[in-house]
């Protein structure tokens, strides 16, 4: 992987690469680099093969387990190519956080969870352990945004989940 990268999007997705990244996120970000940071694609090579042929072969693929990801790399801003990091599930991206990935802000696009507890948007429905993944990254200083594509507005989910009391 890259020495350093310029990390444009932080982002949970369980969908992971998929039609809103490619169409949208990634030519309105200019990015060139897409990083799965996800331990179940990481060991299973056919789905790592599906994800590196739906990128268009101009954007670099690194597909990376959670805890090699935050430990092995370093994150500037500004330097580098233009990264969208993708993670499955809420724990994983606070599971890197705590592991030293460090981000400003999480986006939010699709959590789909049989075990929902607060159900924020039809493409958004939390666990208690994604309420309390997002506390944790919340009360660390990360702002995080409910969002699907970059030309809606960013909505505040932490002030949902608490307006919802949960």
């Amino acid at each position: 992987m890259q020495d350093s990268l310029d990390i444009a999007l932080v982002r949970v997705d369980n969908r992971l690469v998929h039609g809103q990244i490619l169409e949208a996120w990634v030519p309105f970000l200019k990015a060139s680099c897409i990083v799965v940071v996800d331990d179940q694609v990481a060991s299973d090579f056919f789905r790592e093969t599906v994800i590196r042929m739906a990128v268009p072969s101009e954007v670099q693929v690194v597909i990376s387990g959670v805890a090699e990801f935050a430990e092995n790399n370093i994150f500037r801003q500004g330097s580098g190519p233009s990264t969208i990091v993708l993670f499955s599930t809420v724990s994983a991206a606070w599971t890197a956080y705590r592991l030293g990935f460090r981000f400003d802000k999480l986006n939010i696009g699709n959590i789909y969870n049989e075990e929902c507890r607060l159900c924020c948007t039809p493409s958004v429905l939390l666990s208690d352990g994604d309420i309390r993944d997002i506390t944790g990254l919340r009360n660390a200083g990360v702002q995080i945004e409910l969002r699907r594509v970059p030309r809606e507005k960013p909505i505040d989910l932490f002030e949902i989940v608490r307006n919802m009391g949960a």
